[in-house]
């Protein structure tokens, strides 16, 4: 019976309660999806409508936009190992 608490069956996986871990893991997939949209169906229509140069273009636009955004994650996770570091003494 302890079991069943620990963990259930969902579409045949045995899933954990750890909600952490599911909000991890949702969150990886939420942003590889959204990539996934802005980069392959985004660029796949700049393509299809204005031609293989706008789609070019559209691609280094969007990396051009990615860089400070990958900037600031960058930041925010050096500050975080930083200060977990810091609280172990």
């Amino acid at each position: 019976m302890e079991e069943a608490f620990a963990s259930h069956h969902f579409w045949g996986k045995i899933v954990s309660r750890d909600l952490r871990d599911y909000a991890r893991k949702t969150n990886v997939r939420l942003a590889v999806g959204a990539f996934f949209l802005l980069f392959g169906v985004g660029i796949g229509l700049i393509y299809l409508i204005y031609g293989s140069g706008a789609a070019m273009l559209g691609f280094f636009c969007l990396l051009a936009a990615l860089f400070p955004v990958v900037l600031i994650l960058l930041f925010l996770f050096i500050t975080d190992w930083i200060l977990k570091r810091a609280g172990r003494e």
